[in-house]
Protein backbone atom coordinates (compact mmCIF):
# COMPACT_ATOMS: atom_id res chain seq x y z
CA UNK A 1 0.00 0.00 0.00
CA UNK A 2 3.26 2.29 0.18
CA UNK A 3 3.43 3.23 -3.64
CA UNK A 4 -0.78 2.62 -4.02
CA UNK A 5 -1.69 6.04 -6.58
CA UNK A 6 -5.02 7.10 -8.00
CA UNK A 7 -7.22 4.89 -5.84
CA UNK A 8 -9.77 7.42 -4.78
CA UNK A 9 -11.30 7.86 -8.63
CA UNK A 10 -10.01 5.15 -10.19
CA UNK A 11 -12.56 2.38 -11.54
CA UNK A 12 -9.91 -0.10 -12.21
CA UNK A 13 -7.57 -1.22 -10.07
CA UNK A 14 -3.91 -2.43 -11.49
CA UNK A 15 -2.38 -5.24 -9.03
CA UNK A 16 0.99 -6.14 -9.12
CA UNK A 17 3.32 -8.52 -7.52
CA UNK A 18 5.54 -6.22 -6.42
CA UNK A 19 7.49 -2.66 -6.79
CA UNK A 20 9.63 -3.75 -9.68
CA UNK A 21 6.79 -5.74 -11.35
CA UNK A 22 4.90 -2.21 -11.51
CA UNK A 23 7.85 0.01 -13.13
CA UNK A 24 8.28 -2.59 -16.27
CA UNK A 25 4.53 -2.59 -17.21
CA UNK A 26 2.41 0.02 -15.12
CA UNK A 27 2.93 3.14 -17.72
CA UNK A 28 2.71 0.59 -20.90
CA UNK A 29 -1.10 -0.40 -19.30
CA UNK A 30 -2.11 3.57 -18.74
CA UNK A 31 -1.43 4.31 -22.26
CA UNK A 32 -3.22 1.72 -23.65
CA UNK A 33 -6.08 2.70 -21.28
CA UNK A 34 -6.29 6.45 -22.36
CA UNK A 35 -9.32 7.56 -23.65
CA UNK A 36 -11.50 4.07 -22.26
CA UNK A 37 -13.41 4.41 -19.63
CA UNK A 38 -10.06 2.96 -17.56
CA UNK A 39 -8.18 6.29 -17.60
CA UNK A 40 -5.57 6.62 -14.80
CA UNK A 41 -5.97 3.32 -13.12
CA UNK A 42 -4.94 3.16 -9.90
CA UNK A 43 -1.94 1.14 -8.46
CA UNK A 44 -1.30 -1.33 -5.64
CA UNK A 45 0.55 -4.40 -5.15
CA UNK A 46 -0.86 -8.20 -4.11
CA UNK A 47 0.00 -7.58 -0.11
CA UNK A 48 -2.28 -4.37 0.06
CA UNK A 49 -4.98 -5.15 -2.82
CA UNK A 50 -8.24 -6.66 -0.37
CA UNK A 51 -7.34 -3.58 1.81
CA UNK A 52 -6.95 -1.03 -1.17
CA UNK A 53 -10.17 -2.96 -2.70
CA UNK A 54 -12.65 -2.17 0.70
CA UNK A 55 -11.30 1.17 0.69
CA UNK A 56 -12.03 2.49 -2.65
CA UNK A 57 -13.99 0.07 -4.34
CA UNK A 58 -12.64 -0.19 -7.89
CA UNK A 59 -15.08 -1.51 -10.53
CA UNK A 60 -12.66 -3.82 -11.52
CA UNK A 61 -9.35 -5.45 -10.49
CA UNK A 62 -6.47 -6.09 -13.24
CA UNK A 63 -4.10 -8.78 -11.81
CA UNK A 64 -0.47 -8.00 -13.70
CA UNK A 65 2.61 -10.74 -13.45
CA UNK A 66 5.68 -9.52 -15.67
CA UNK A 67 7.42 -12.69 -14.95
CA UNK A 68 5.63 -16.43 -14.41
CA UNK A 69 7.10 -16.85 -10.46
CA UNK A 70 4.96 -13.65 -9.37
CA UNK A 71 1.84 -15.51 -10.47
CA UNK A 72 1.84 -17.41 -6.88
CA UNK A 73 1.63 -13.76 -4.79
CA UNK A 74 -1.10 -12.89 -7.20
CA UNK A 75 -3.19 -15.89 -6.33
CA UNK A 76 -2.25 -15.74 -2.22
CA UNK A 77 -3.95 -12.16 -2.49
CA UNK A 78 -6.89 -13.40 -4.21
CA UNK A 79 -7.55 -16.15 -1.05
CA UNK A 80 -9.92 -13.86 1.39
CA UNK A 81 -12.45 -13.65 -1.21
CA UNK A 82 -12.99 -17.51 -1.37
CA UNK A 83 -13.48 -17.24 -5.08
CA UNK A 84 -16.29 -14.70 -5.04
CA UNK A 85 -14.19 -11.34 -5.67
CA UNK A 86 -16.27 -8.18 -5.37
CA UNK A 87 -15.62 -7.29 -9.02
CA UNK A 88 -14.49 -8.29 -11.83
CA UNK A 89 -11.23 -10.13 -12.11
CA UNK A 90 -8.76 -10.11 -15.26
CA UNK A 91 -5.05 -11.32 -15.66
CA UNK A 92 -1.89 -10.41 -17.79
CA UNK A 93 1.07 -12.11 -18.00
CA UNK A 94 4.17 -12.79 -19.59
CA UNK A 95 2.92 -15.77 -20.77
CA UNK A 96 -0.82 -17.62 -20.02
CA UNK A 97 -1.40 -18.90 -16.52
CA UNK A 98 0.76 -22.08 -15.55
CA UNK A 99 -2.91 -23.50 -13.54
CA UNK A 100 -5.49 -21.98 -15.44
CA UNK A 101 -8.32 -23.90 -13.09
CA UNK A 102 -6.65 -22.61 -10.12
CA UNK A 103 -7.42 -18.77 -11.39
CA UNK A 104 -10.71 -19.96 -12.09
CA UNK A 105 -11.51 -20.97 -8.92
CA UNK A 106 -9.79 -17.49 -7.32
CA UNK A 107 -13.11 -15.82 -9.78
CA UNK A 108 -10.56 -14.70 -12.41
CA UNK A 109 -12.89 -14.06 -15.45
CA UNK A 110 -10.23 -13.65 -18.31
CA UNK A 111 -6.62 -13.20 -19.09
CA UNK A 112 -4.57 -12.56 -21.96
CA UNK A 113 -0.65 -12.19 -22.33
CA UNK A 114 2.20 -9.13 -22.63
CA UNK A 115 3.02 -10.30 -26.07
CA UNK A 116 1.60 -7.90 -28.70
CA UNK A 117 -1.17 -6.59 -26.47
CA UNK A 118 -2.71 -3.11 -27.62
CA UNK A 119 -5.57 -1.56 -26.51
CA UNK A 120 -8.06 -3.03 -28.45
CA UNK A 121 -7.37 -6.14 -26.51
CA UNK A 122 -7.02 -4.80 -23.34
CA UNK A 123 -10.14 -3.10 -23.33
CA UNK A 124 -11.99 -6.29 -24.91
CA UNK A 125 -10.63 -8.37 -21.75
CA UNK A 126 -11.71 -6.01 -19.54
CA UNK A 127 -15.08 -6.09 -20.77
CA UNK A 128 -15.55 -9.50 -21.26
CA UNK A 129 -14.81 -10.27 -17.84
CA UNK A 130 -17.26 -7.42 -16.51
CA UNK A 131 -19.62 -9.55 -18.19
CA UNK A 132 -18.76 -12.72 -16.76
CA UNK A 133 -18.93 -11.21 -13.30
CA UNK A 134 -22.08 -10.05 -13.69
CA UNK A 135 -23.09 -13.37 -14.84
CA UNK A 136 -21.33 -15.14 -12.18
CA UNK A 137 -23.11 -12.56 -9.49
CA UNK A 138 -26.53 -13.04 -11.00
CA UNK A 139 -26.20 -16.95 -10.56
CA UNK A 140 -25.03 -16.49 -7.38
CA UNK A 141 -27.26 -14.03 -5.89
CA UNK A 142 -30.25 -16.64 -7.80
CA UNK A 143 -28.62 -19.32 -5.63
CA UNK A 144 -28.11 -18.02 -2.41
CA UNK A 145 -31.89 -16.57 -2.41
CA UNK A 146 -32.74 -20.10 -3.01
CA UNK A 147 -30.33 -21.12 0.26
CA UNK A 148 -31.97 -19.07 2.14
CA UNK A 149 -35.38 -20.00 1.42
CA UNK A 150 -34.74 -23.88 1.12
CA UNK A 151 -33.10 -23.02 4.79
CA UNK A 152 -36.30 -20.70 5.90
CA UNK A 153 -38.34 -23.69 5.29
CA UNK A 154 -36.54 -25.97 7.47
CA UNK A 155 -36.62 -23.58 10.60
CA UNK A 156 -40.19 -22.60 9.70
CA UNK A 157 -41.33 -26.54 10.12
CA UNK A 158 -39.04 -27.11 13.32
CA UNK A 159 -41.00 -24.23 14.94
CA UNK A 160 -44.56 -25.37 13.78
CA UNK A 161 -43.42 -28.48 15.28
CA UNK A 162 -42.58 -26.84 18.56
CA UNK A 163 -45.59 -24.79 19.08
CA UNK A 164 -47.59 -27.78 17.99
CA UNK A 165 -46.32 -29.32 20.72
CA UNK A 166 -45.90 -27.01 23.23
CA UNK A 167 -49.27 -25.79 23.04
CA UNK A 168 -51.67 -28.25 21.86
CA UNK A 169 -52.28 -26.31 18.55
CA UNK A 170 -52.22 -27.26 14.92
CA UNK A 171 -50.76 -26.51 12.33
CA UNK A 172 -52.40 -24.03 10.72
CA UNK A 173 -52.62 -22.12 13.93
CA UNK A 174 -49.15 -22.53 14.73
CA UNK A 175 -47.83 -20.97 11.30
CA UNK A 176 -50.38 -18.00 11.86
CA UNK A 177 -48.58 -17.31 15.00
CA UNK A 178 -45.25 -17.32 12.96
CA UNK A 179 -46.64 -15.43 10.10
CA UNK A 180 -48.05 -12.50 12.32
CA UNK A 181 -44.90 -12.34 14.90
CA UNK A 182 -42.91 -12.00 11.52
CA UNK A 183 -45.19 -9.38 10.27
CA UNK A 184 -45.27 -7.73 13.80
CA UNK A 185 -41.12 -7.42 13.73
CA UNK A 186 -40.65 -6.72 10.43
CA UNK A 187 -38.80 -9.82 9.17
CA UNK A 188 -38.32 -12.89 7.49
CA UNK A 189 -40.96 -15.60 8.60
CA UNK A 190 -37.48 -17.42 8.78
CA UNK A 191 -36.25 -15.68 10.95
CA UNK A 192 -38.42 -15.50 13.24
CA UNK A 193 -38.97 -19.44 13.07
CA UNK A 194 -35.05 -19.65 14.49
CA UNK A 195 -35.96 -17.07 16.74
CA UNK A 196 -38.43 -19.26 18.75
CA UNK A 197 -36.84 -22.25 18.49
CA UNK A 198 -33.66 -20.38 19.80
CA UNK A 199 -35.90 -19.16 22.82
CA UNK A 200 -37.79 -22.47 23.66
CA UNK A 201 -33.96 -23.97 23.86
CA UNK A 202 -32.64 -21.19 26.03
CA UNK A 203 -35.56 -21.88 27.99
CA UNK A 204 -35.53 -25.13 28.75
CA UNK A 205 -31.72 -24.53 29.16
CA UNK A 206 -32.77 -22.28 32.54
CA UNK A 207 -35.44 -24.52 33.18
CA UNK A 208 -33.00 -27.64 33.75
CA UNK A 209 -30.01 -25.50 35.34
CA UNK A 210 -32.86 -25.06 37.39
CA UNK A 211 -33.67 -28.45 38.27
CA UNK A 212 -29.93 -28.63 39.46
CA UNK A 213 -30.61 -25.95 41.97
CA UNK A 214 -33.48 -27.98 43.49
CA UNK A 215 -31.93 -31.60 43.35
CA UNK A 216 -28.89 -29.90 45.29
CA UNK A 217 -31.04 -29.50 48.15
CA UNK A 218 -33.47 -32.19 47.77
CA UNK A 219 -30.98 -34.81 47.73
CA UNK A 220 -29.89 -33.12 50.59
CA UNK A 221 -33.44 -32.98 52.29
CA UNK A 222 -33.43 -37.06 51.27
CA UNK A 223 -30.05 -37.34 53.59
CA UNK A 224 -31.51 -36.36 56.50
CA UNK A 225 -34.82 -37.34 56.10
CA UNK A 226 -33.81 -41.09 55.68
CA UNK A 227 -31.81 -40.19 59.03
CA UNK A 228 -34.28 -39.27 60.80
CA UNK A 229 -36.20 -42.34 59.56
CA UNK A 230 -39.44 -40.40 58.27
CA UNK A 231 -40.63 -42.59 55.43
CA UNK A 232 -37.14 -43.84 54.78
CA UNK A 233 -38.10 -46.40 51.98
CA UNK A 234 -39.08 -43.85 49.92
CA UNK A 235 -36.45 -41.11 50.86
CA UNK A 236 -33.84 -43.56 48.88
CA UNK A 237 -36.67 -44.14 46.01
CA UNK A 238 -36.32 -40.68 45.31
CA UNK A 239 -32.61 -40.21 46.44
CA UNK A 240 -31.89 -42.65 43.39
CA UNK A 241 -34.38 -41.06 40.86
CA UNK A 242 -33.18 -37.21 41.55
CA UNK A 243 -29.43 -38.18 40.76
CA UNK A 244 -30.24 -39.68 37.99
CA UNK A 245 -32.50 -36.28 37.25
CA UNK A 246 -28.99 -34.75 38.06
CA UNK A 247 -27.53 -36.82 35.26
CA UNK A 248 -30.17 -36.30 32.65
CA UNK A 249 -29.76 -32.62 32.83
CA UNK A 250 -25.98 -32.24 32.41
CA UNK A 251 -26.10 -34.83 29.47
CA UNK A 252 -28.46 -32.07 28.21
CA UNK A 253 -26.98 -28.98 28.94
CA UNK A 254 -23.50 -30.49 27.68
CA UNK A 255 -25.10 -30.84 24.64
CA UNK A 256 -25.73 -27.13 23.62
CA UNK A 257 -23.70 -24.71 22.37
CA UNK A 258 -22.97 -22.74 24.99
CA UNK A 259 -21.13 -19.25 25.15
CA UNK A 260 -17.37 -19.13 27.26
CA UNK A 261 -19.61 -17.88 30.83
CA UNK A 262 -22.00 -20.50 30.33
CA UNK A 263 -19.60 -23.17 29.58
CA UNK A 264 -17.22 -22.19 32.68
CA UNK A 265 -20.80 -22.43 34.95
CA UNK A 266 -21.38 -25.69 33.39
CA UNK A 267 -17.82 -27.03 34.02
CA UNK A 268 -18.02 -25.77 37.75
CA UNK A 269 -21.58 -27.16 38.24
CA UNK A 270 -19.83 -30.79 36.93
CA UNK A 271 -17.22 -30.05 39.90
CA UNK A 272 -19.54 -29.42 42.82
CA UNK A 273 -21.83 -32.66 41.48
CA UNK A 274 -18.75 -34.84 42.19
CA UNK A 275 -18.09 -33.76 45.35
CA UNK A 276 -22.01 -33.87 46.33
CA UNK A 277 -21.85 -37.63 44.34
CA UNK A 278 -19.30 -38.78 46.31
CA UNK A 279 -20.60 -37.99 50.07
CA UNK A 280 -23.73 -39.29 48.63
CA UNK A 281 -22.28 -42.69 47.97
CA UNK A 282 -20.91 -43.16 50.88
CA UNK A 283 -22.59 -44.74 54.60
CA UNK A 284 -24.88 -42.06 56.22
CA UNK A 285 -24.10 -40.62 59.23
CA UNK A 286 -25.06 -37.82 61.51
CA UNK A 287 -21.75 -36.52 61.95
CA UNK A 288 -21.86 -36.73 57.83
CA UNK A 289 -24.37 -34.69 57.60
CA UNK A 290 -23.04 -31.50 57.66
CA UNK A 291 -20.87 -32.23 55.10
CA UNK A 292 -23.49 -33.43 52.64
CA UNK A 293 -25.19 -30.17 53.11
CA UNK A 294 -22.02 -27.86 52.24
CA UNK A 295 -21.32 -29.78 49.63
CA UNK A 296 -24.84 -29.68 48.29
CA UNK A 297 -24.68 -25.80 48.49
CA UNK A 298 -21.40 -25.68 46.56
CA UNK A 299 -23.83 -27.35 43.59
CA UNK A 300 -26.11 -24.87 44.36
CA UNK A 301 -24.44 -21.83 44.10
CA UNK A 302 -22.95 -23.02 40.78
CA UNK A 303 -26.39 -24.28 39.11
CA UNK A 304 -27.23 -21.00 40.27
CA UNK A 305 -24.55 -18.71 38.49
CA UNK A 306 -25.10 -21.12 35.66
CA UNK A 307 -29.00 -20.13 35.11
CA UNK A 308 -27.86 -16.87 34.83
CA UNK A 309 -25.48 -16.83 32.86
CA UNK A 310 -28.02 -19.08 30.53
CA UNK A 311 -30.71 -16.36 31.14
CA UNK A 312 -28.40 -13.30 30.22
CA UNK A 313 -27.20 -15.32 26.86
CA UNK A 314 -30.97 -16.10 25.82
CA UNK A 315 -30.94 -12.05 25.60
CA UNK A 316 -34.72 -12.23 26.61
CA UNK A 317 -36.73 -10.30 29.64
CA UNK A 318 -39.23 -13.09 29.04
CA UNK A 319 -37.14 -15.82 30.16
CA UNK A 320 -36.14 -14.03 33.85
CA UNK A 321 -39.85 -15.83 34.51
CA UNK A 322 -38.83 -19.07 33.83
CA UNK A 323 -35.70 -18.92 36.10
CA UNK A 324 -38.03 -17.10 39.26
CA UNK A 325 -40.26 -19.59 39.03
CA UNK A 326 -37.71 -22.59 38.88
CA UNK A 327 -35.58 -21.45 41.97
CA UNK A 328 -39.20 -21.61 44.02
CA UNK A 329 -38.33 -25.65 43.40
CA UNK A 330 -35.50 -25.06 44.94
CA UNK A 331 -35.99 -22.47 47.92
CA UNK A 332 -38.98 -25.49 49.02
CA UNK A 333 -36.60 -28.25 49.34
CA UNK A 334 -33.96 -25.73 50.77
CA UNK A 335 -36.91 -24.55 53.28
CA UNK A 336 -37.67 -28.48 54.34
CA UNK A 337 -34.11 -29.54 54.24
CA UNK A 338 -33.02 -26.77 56.55
CA UNK A 339 -36.39 -27.53 59.18
CA UNK A 340 -35.28 -31.12 59.26
CA UNK A 341 -31.75 -30.42 59.73
CA UNK A 342 -32.52 -27.78 62.75
CA UNK A 343 -35.06 -30.01 64.02
CA UNK A 344 -33.27 -33.73 64.05
CA UNK A 345 -29.56 -32.53 64.74
CA UNK A 346 -30.21 -29.48 66.28
CA UNK A 347 -28.08 -27.45 63.91
CA UNK A 348 -28.38 -23.67 64.37
CA UNK A 349 -27.17 -22.44 61.03
CA UNK A 350 -29.86 -24.38 58.96
CA UNK A 351 -32.33 -22.56 61.82
CA UNK A 352 -31.15 -19.55 60.95
CA UNK A 353 -31.59 -20.01 57.32
CA UNK A 354 -35.03 -20.58 57.63
CA UNK A 355 -36.47 -17.35 58.02
CA UNK A 356 -34.32 -15.53 55.28
CA UNK A 357 -35.80 -18.40 52.29
CA UNK A 358 -38.95 -18.36 53.63
CA UNK A 359 -39.37 -14.36 52.50
CA UNK A 360 -37.52 -15.23 49.45
CA UNK A 361 -40.31 -17.60 48.80
CA UNK A 362 -42.86 -15.53 49.76
CA UNK A 363 -41.44 -12.34 47.75
CA UNK A 364 -41.21 -14.66 44.88
CA UNK A 365 -44.17 -16.13 44.85
CA UNK A 366 -46.21 -12.57 44.99
CA UNK A 367 -44.61 -11.54 41.80
CA UNK A 368 -45.32 -14.89 39.82
CA UNK A 369 -48.70 -14.43 41.56
CA UNK A 370 -48.85 -10.58 39.96
CA UNK A 371 -46.94 -10.79 36.90
CA UNK A 372 -48.69 -10.37 33.60
CA UNK A 373 -47.07 -13.36 31.85
CA UNK A 374 -49.55 -15.70 32.95
CA UNK A 375 -53.05 -17.87 31.73
CA UNK A 376 -55.79 -19.41 33.44
CA UNK A 377 -53.79 -22.68 34.31
CA UNK A 378 -50.79 -21.08 35.45
CA UNK A 379 -52.93 -19.02 37.79
CA UNK A 380 -55.19 -22.29 38.62
CA UNK A 381 -51.35 -24.05 39.86
CA UNK A 382 -50.09 -20.48 41.63
CA UNK A 383 -53.53 -20.61 44.20
CA UNK A 384 -52.46 -24.66 44.60
CA UNK A 385 -48.91 -23.84 45.16
CA UNK A 386 -49.78 -21.08 47.81
CA UNK A 387 -51.90 -23.57 49.66
CA UNK A 388 -49.15 -26.36 49.56
CA UNK A 389 -47.09 -23.60 51.01
CA UNK A 390 -48.94 -23.22 53.67
CA UNK A 391 -49.06 -26.53 54.73
CA UNK A 392 -45.35 -26.73 54.63
CA UNK A 393 -45.06 -23.78 56.84
CA UNK A 394 -47.74 -25.78 59.17
CA UNK A 395 -44.93 -28.65 59.14
CA UNK A 396 -41.99 -26.18 60.30
CA UNK A 397 -43.84 -24.64 63.08
CA UNK A 398 -44.40 -28.36 64.10
CA UNK A 399 -41.32 -30.15 62.86
CA UNK A 400 -40.28 -31.25 66.82
CA UNK A 401 -43.36 -33.75 66.27
CA UNK A 402 -43.14 -36.69 63.76
CA UNK A 403 -46.55 -35.92 62.40
CA UNK A 404 -44.88 -32.17 61.58
CA UNK A 405 -41.95 -33.85 59.96
CA UNK A 406 -44.23 -35.70 57.69
CA UNK A 407 -46.30 -32.69 56.60
CA UNK A 408 -43.11 -31.14 55.46
CA UNK A 409 -41.68 -33.85 54.07
CA UNK A 410 -44.81 -34.10 51.78
CA UNK A 411 -46.00 -30.51 51.14
CA UNK A 412 -42.07 -29.81 49.95
CA UNK A 413 -42.73 -33.00 47.21
CA UNK A 414 -46.19 -31.05 46.70
CA UNK A 415 -44.58 -28.02 46.44
CA UNK A 416 -42.00 -29.64 44.07
CA UNK A 417 -44.16 -31.17 41.59
CA UNK A 418 -46.38 -27.76 41.66
CA UNK A 419 -43.41 -25.56 40.43
CA UNK A 420 -42.23 -28.18 38.20
CA UNK A 421 -45.64 -28.04 36.41
CA UNK A 422 -45.47 -23.90 36.98
CA UNK A 423 -42.07 -23.89 35.10
CA UNK A 424 -42.46 -25.97 32.15
CA UNK A 425 -45.71 -23.81 31.81
CA UNK A 426 -43.58 -20.61 31.46
CA UNK A 427 -41.43 -22.50 29.33
CA UNK A 428 -43.84 -23.31 27.17
CA UNK A 429 -46.49 -20.11 27.22
CA UNK A 430 -46.27 -18.04 23.75
CA UNK A 431 -44.76 -15.13 25.90
CA UNK A 432 -41.45 -16.78 26.24
CA UNK A 433 -41.34 -18.50 23.08
CA UNK A 434 -42.34 -15.68 20.81
CA UNK A 435 -40.18 -13.06 23.01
Amino acid sequence: MAYARGLAMASLLLAFSNESAARDVADRLRALLAGTGFADPGQTDCRALVQDFAAHAPRQVLLCATRSEDEPALLDALKPWQGSPPCALSFIGSCAPEAPATWVERGVQGWTTLDGLDAARLTSLLAEAEARWQRELALRTEMDALRTRLDDRKWIDRAKGMLMSARAIGEDEAFGLLRNAAMHANLRLGEVSRSVLEAAQWAEAINRAGQLRMLSQRLARLAAQDLAGIDARRARVLRKESVQRVQSNLDYLDGLSLDASAAQGLGNVRSAWQGLSTALGERLASDGLADLDQRADALLRSAELLADALEASGARRALRIVNICGRQRMRAQRVAKDALLASVLGQGAAQARLAPTMDEFEAALLELEQAPLSTSEIRATLAQARDEWLLLLGGIRNADSSEGRMALVRASEALLLRFDRLTDAYEHSLQVIMS
